[in-house]
């Protein structure tokens, strides 16, 4: 069905949009990718991988990626350590905020309750936000730190959903992210999911886990204004 591309402003607040951030809203690829090396090297970790392996892991929680990159699963901490220590320094000057992220955001906040549910730790998510001028959109922020079981387990999504007070019978809520993680663990919260494009996946897998696909955050969102 075509899509109507006329924006109405619904009553605010009927509707929950929870973005991840690593490839939906924001582009810190080469923070992480450099990151991941620098980890290596500390620990004299002969990673025998490439960089687009690195990227391949992204939206898994760093203990996972590290074991799926060749780390073995008792001193994966030792390298997310290393991990976080160097993030942190580089994390904000090495991030950017994908096209239209922007827009996508400031939209949003005009018709829907907005939230994060990322795998990336909140402590370091949130200065990112700042730099961009976009935490003050969000009621709440769900980081790695905050669950015991990360996506696409359902707790992440339940959690944020909880923290706005979300009810079933009077608004729809929807997931938007970039990797089958986000909407595997909207599948199994139970809510809606949308896939954008300009991330870390294509289209043949998002349309495996949501029939909504769009080229990237504002596209979805202005879908959602429509609905």
């Amino acid at each position: 069905m075509k899509q109507n591309e006329t924006l109405y402003c619904r009553e605010k607040k009927d509707m929950i949009i929870l973005f991840d951030l690593d490839g939906t809203l924001i582009d810190s690829t080469d923070a992480i990718t450099d990151t991941f090396i620098y980890s290596f090297s500390q620990h004299n970790f002969n990673f025998k991988g490439t960089i687009e392996d690195i990227k391949k892991q992204i939206g898994y929680p760093l203990d996972i990626m590290f074991e799926k990159l060749g780390v073995s699963k008792n001193k994966v901490w030792d390298f997310v350590d290393s991990y976080k220590a160097r993030y942190k320094d580089i994390s904000v000057a090495q991030t950017t905020l994908l096209e239209n992220a922007f827009e996508a955001v400031n939209l949003a906040s005009s018709f829907a309750k907005l939230g994060i549910v990322t795998t990336k730790t909140r402590i370091y998510s949130t200065p990112i936000l700042d730099n961009f001028d976009i935490t003050k959109h969000f009621e709440v922020i769900i980081g790695r730190e905050d669950v015991e079981n990360p996506k696409p387990h359902q707790e992440p999504i339940l959690k944020a959903l909880q923290s706005l007070n979300y009810d079933s019978s009077k608004q729809q809520a929807f997931m938007i992210g970039d990797t089958k993680l986000d909407l595997i663990s909207a599948q199994n919260a139970y809510i809606n999911s949308i896939g954008v494009l300009c991330g870390y996946s294509n289209e043949d897998e998002l349309l495996k886990y949501t029939n909504i696909v769009k080229k990237d955050s504002l596209e979805a969102v202005k879908y959602l204004a429509t609905i």
